[in-house]
């Protein structure tokens, strides 16, 4: 019987797309507010956009590997910005707003349809719902939430930027049922990645996998797509959630 549902952010309640002209005008964005600290970056916004592609890669590789998520202000300091030699310190006031910006002025988050009458179904059948995100910032889930008008039903919100682990790390789904009061057999995850969110909800034992499709994450899950491990179901459509719960629970 599944009870609740767990969700991916990113790439899950919305599509993100990123291009060189996103990019550029992000890096713009940035360089104008490190100067309001009296930081100043001697390269170009298409240098700078460069860079930070370069080392958001590195990072990326980095904390999957390490399976733990850095504060803000080291992120900055020892990768996407290490190449300017600012410092942690100076960074730190400034480096929460960075990581905000970074996920939603660098991309264009566009937000899966049937979004909001699929979490208002699942609440009127009284399956209990959470997220679980991987996430540099601790303020962009909390917004996107009430941007969407979802976060009234969302039990608890962990992210790893505050629990210092990352997917597909066990321990940040048990962070999420040990706050929910759940069972790993009783909860559903959904998630676009097999790399992470296949992966980690195998990991922490949970009773149902979805796998919301996403084009734009194929090259990152290249080395699972044969051997990896596989979801309960593939879907297309934000809404077909609500039917595989009822499905599964009523035993078809």
């Amino acid at each position: 019987m599944i009870r609740a549902v767990l969700f991916d952010v990113g790439g899950t309640f919305h599509t993100v797309h990123n291009d060189d002209a996103l990019r550029v005008a992000f890096a713009r964005r940035l360089k104008e507010r490190l100067r309001v600290y009296d930081i100043a970056i001697e390269a170009t916004s298409e240098e700078l956009a460069a860079a930070l592609y370069t080392n958001g890669e590195i990072y990326k590789h980095w904390s999957e590997d390490a399976l733990c998520e850095l504060p803000q202000p080291r992120i900055w300091n020892e990768f996407y910005l290490k190449d300017y030699h600012i410092g942690e310190d100076r960074l730190a006031p400034i480096a929460e707003e960075l990581s905000f910006l970074y996920d939603y002025e660098r991309v264009c988050n566009k937000r899966r349809p049937h979004l909001l009458k699929t979490i208002q179904e699942l609440h009127q059948t009284g399956v209990r719902m959470g997220v679980v995100s991987n996430i540099i910032s601790t303020s962009f889930v909390p917004h996107i939430l009430n941007e969407y008008g979802i976060a009234q039903y969302m039990e608890c919100v962990v992210m790893s930027s505050s629990a210092g682990f990352r997917k597909p790390n066990a321990e940040i789904f048990q962070l999420a049922l040990r706050q929910m009061g759940l069972g790993a057999a009783e909860t559903a995850y959904v998630g676009d990645t097999i790399s992470r969110d296949v992966l980690g909800a195998r990991n922490a034992g949970l009773g149902l996998m979805i796998q919301i499709t996403n084009p734009a994450i194929a090259h990152r899950d290249a080395a699972y797509a044969k051997s990896g491990p596989a979801p309960d179901y593939r879907i297309d459509d934000f809404y077909e959630i609500a039917g595989i719960i009822r499905a599964h629970n009523a035993g078809k």
